[in-house]
């Protein structure tokens, strides 16, 4: 049935064989404000139907169908600032398949990074540069969460292949398994070729996102800075009438954020 544009109409079965229902531009738009990044959904023709399967369990699902029927993702809002978007998916932790959801760190700093796929180039160098400095994390109360749009066989697989063989060895944190890119797609790291970005997200204790980076996959990131940030966000919350300046270090002179702090800052620079 249908009462306009916005109403969801029952659709002929999709290429799959499934049930399909045909959903339009604006209601594509309600959905997606429920569906943290909020992502404006619309056809180069100037069309906005898309498809969505009624067996689909997220949205993040819908919007990587969705391209193949034409639709593109123009806009996504920053998520700085903002609740983490939640997750539950399987993950390998000391060799074993567990499950782990963003919720099971609340209370804690996690560095989620995403990279691009299991048994590349860049990624091995990244992934075991946050490992072999887990304690350091550690000690500032943060966790680190690799994941990929691998399986959670893949991830064992390279772990369980050693180094010099081109494999992982032991890895000191969870490599997440994003299998059907719902991740991908809430973080806003989703990549065309339908692997991820370098993405990395510092979440503090309550959920919320502190800050983000996205890299093209040609290059990797630097453990350093990543800390570096990490400390310039705990003292920010431990002092909230303070800034940290360019280049923070840990025992760097901060600033007020007011103009007499400012100069103050500069006068003594």
């Amino acid at each position: 049935r249908s009462h306009g544009r916005d109403e969801v109409q029952e659709g002929t079965p999709h290429t799959s064989g499934g049930p399909g229902r045909l959903v339009s531009g604006e209601l594509a738009r309600a959905l997606c404000k429920l569906h943290l990044p909020l992502l404006e959904l619309g056809q180069p023709d100037g069309g906005s139907v898309i498809e969505l399967e009624e067996d689909w369990q997220s949205f993040g699902s819908a919007l990587g169908q969705a391209r193949d029927h034409g639709a593109t993702a123009l806009r996504s809002v920053p998520l700085i600032g903002n609740e983490a978007p939640d997750f539950s998916v399987k993950a390998v932790v000391d060799q074993e398949f567990v499950d782990v959801s963003l919720t099971d760190y609340r209370g804690k700093y996690v560095i989620l990074f995403f990279y691009p796929l299991d048994f590349t180039f860049v990624c091995p160098t990244e992934i075991i540069a946050f490992s072999d400095r887990i304690e350091e994390f550690r000690e500032r109360d943060a966790e680190v969460l690799g994941v990929s749009v691998d399986s959670e066989y893949s991830h064992l697989a390279w772990i369980q292949m050693s180094r010099d063989e081109g494999g992982l060895g032991d890895i000191e944190y969870p490599l997440l398994s994003d299998l059907k890119k719902d991740l991908a797609v809430s973080y806003g790291v989703l990549a065309p070729d339908g692997a991820s970005f370098r993405g990395l997200f510092i979440i503090d204790r309550e959920g919320v996102v502190q800050h983000s980076t996205i890299n093209n996959n040609a290059f990797g990131r630097n453990v350093d800075e990543v800390i570096r940030v990490l400390d310039a966000i705990k003292y920010v919350q431990e002092n909230p009438d303070e800034v940290c300046p360019a280049g923070w270090q840990p025992g760097d002179r901060t600033m007020r954020p007011d103009f007499e702090g400012k100069r103050e800052y500069f006068q003594d620079s």
